[in-house]
């Protein structure tokens, strides 16, 4: 049985608005009943398809997402771990560090220091928060680009 045969083709559209939903948003408070919603479905009805689908549950969905997310910025950043792990989405950064080194097999720290004697050279953490790369700012995005669409002689 392949993984996305136990669940019914039409069903498939509404799982990928919810996993979509994870993959933009992940850096938000994301819970059970917000992903269903978007799924158009029962939350058990979404958990146990979203799971028979993708073979991880939401929830693990999620955290490896934001963890992938947290590579990405421990390797080409100079972010501490703390800014790092606000900026996935965890609150506790004793949380962020015992998931990170499940499942990437070693803390964070060491896993930015790896990075940062192998790597180029790291963008600048304030470049990442003033331009939104982080895909988090304290303002909406979307807002800080449509006030410079309006303004185009803003200098």
């Amino acid at each position: 049985m392949t993984a996305g045969s136990a669940v019914a083709g039409d069903l498939l559209v509404h799982l990928r608005r919810a996993r979509d939903l994870i993959d933009r948003d992940y850096a938000q408070p994301l819970d059970l009943t917000k992903l269903a919603s978007a799924a158009g479905m029962s939350k058990f009805h979404f958990l146990r398809c979203f799971a028979s689908t993708y073979g991880l549950t939401p929830a693990a969905y999620l955290t490896e997402r934001r963890i992938e997310r947290a590579q990405d910025l421990l390797r080409a950043t100079n972010l501490t771990v703390t800014e790092v792990c606000g900026l996935v989405g965890y609150a506790s950064l004793g949380s962020f560090s015992n998931r990170f080194t499940q499942l990437v097999g070693m803390s964070p720290s060491a896993y930015q220091a790896r990075w940062a004697s192998t790597g180029g050279p790291r963008i600048p953490g304030c470049f990442i928060f003033m331009h939104g790369l982080s895909d988090r700012s304290p303002i909406s995005g979307n807002a800080a680009r449509s006030d410079k669409a309006q303004s185009p002689d803003r200098g």
